[in-house]
């Protein structure tokens, strides 16, 4: 008994919110314990590549590494594009957090976008199983997210949640513990920035960095202009493409919102396209209670507005947005008995 309570303490089972841009674990009994972005620093030597940095110190890097190192994000659109590196940044934080080389492995809860395939959900589950996952459970980040959110997931009741994450916007409706209907859109936080960039190349042929253009997203950024954006201003650097040296210029939000407008159009379809093939039971239950903005794109500001405007029903931000798929991940770990309904 003594030896079984000791290998409990050691393993600390866990709940990992993979995201495209940043991972966030939260460890039985403790909570949220690490949330550092999923960038991985790698270099070459002599035909083998290996792992300089992860985490903050890689993020650092990016767009300011020689020939010879890469910074890259193992991760597009919420799933596994590198399962190597994957590998690598999922063992490096689990070993940052035990801190210890003799742990027992934990047992790992890990979300999943509802739109990936059997091979990516796969793949999720192995590169956790390889980095020392004791067990690896799944389950899908809508669900995570209404659970972090405080929506009552499993009651006889329609809940709707709208995460909008770096890689994907997960939307779905949900009633006692499962998905009733559901869509995943991959576009999110990196399609804002994106959509920055080329806005900011087009029109004042300056070259940003992504980590500019998530500075821009926000400080500025905005789903909907207002009468006071033009007066909402802020500098930003780059290179100018017309004679290749440094140039600073300013910028406003009504600059920002015209860049961001394709993209939150696609969030707005995409929400009203489930609406529309939801069930009226269902339906009443969402105008009754509104919809819930969770995940890093619902701090756009207007973006709620725009939501209310395009759909006529209520909208409302979770407390926590960027904190909502870890710390549902991490209930259903707490409770597991309880929700084990929800995990895939």
């Amino acid at each position: 008994m003594v030896l079984n309570r000791i290998l409990g303490m050691l393993s600390r089972d866990m709940a990992i919110d993979l995201g495209t841009a940043n991972t966030l674990v939260y460890v039985k009994g403790k909570g949220i314990v690490l949330n550092e972005p999923s960038v991985v620093a790698i270099t070459t030597r002599k035909g083998k590549c290996q792992v300089l940095a992860v985490g903050d110190e890689a993020k650092l890097m990016v767009g300011r590494t020689p020939g010879n190192i890469q910074a890259i994000r193992p991760l597009k659109d919420g799933v596994i594009a590198d399962f190597d590196v994957a590998q690598e940044m999922i063992r490096h934080f689990i070993a940052k957090i035990h801190n210890r080389k003799g742990f027992a492995a934990p047992q790992i809860i890990i979300c999943v976008p509802t739109g990936a395939t059997a091979v990516e959900r796969r793949a999720i589950q192995e590169a956790a199983e390889s980095a020392g996952g004791r067990r690896v459970f799944l389950i899908e980040e809508p669900m995570a997210a209404a659970i972090g959110a405080g929506l009552p997931v499993t009651e006889p009741t329609g809940s709707m949640v709208v995460d909008i994450g770096g890689g994907t916007t997960e939307i779905a409706v949900l009633s006692l513990g499962g998905i009733v209907t559901s869509s995943s859109i991959r576009v999110g936080g990196d399609r804002l920035d994106d959509a920055i960039v080329h806005y900011i190349r087009r029109t004042h042929n300056l070259l940003i960095g992504e980590t500019t253009a998530e500075r821009i997203k926000k400080t500025i950024g905005a789903a909907q202009t207002t009468a006071e954006s033009d007066s909402v201003k802020m500098f930003i650097k780059g290179r100018c493409l017309r004679d290749g040296v440094p140039k600073e210029i300013e910028i406003t939000q009504t600059q920002i919102c015209e860049a961001l407008s394709d993209v939150v159009r696609i969030i707005v379809e995409g929400v009203k396209a489930l609406l529309e093939r939801t069930e009226p039971e269902l339906a009443s239950d969402i105008v009754e209670r509104g919809i819930m903005l969770t995940g890093g794109g619902a701090m756009l500001s207007n973006l709620d507005l725009v939501l209310h405007e395009a759909t006529g029903v209520p909208i409302h931000i979770s407390e926590n947005p960027l904190n909502c798929v870890v710390m549902g991940t991490g209930r259903a770990l707490e409770e597991m008995k309880i929700l084990n309904t929800v995990l895939i």
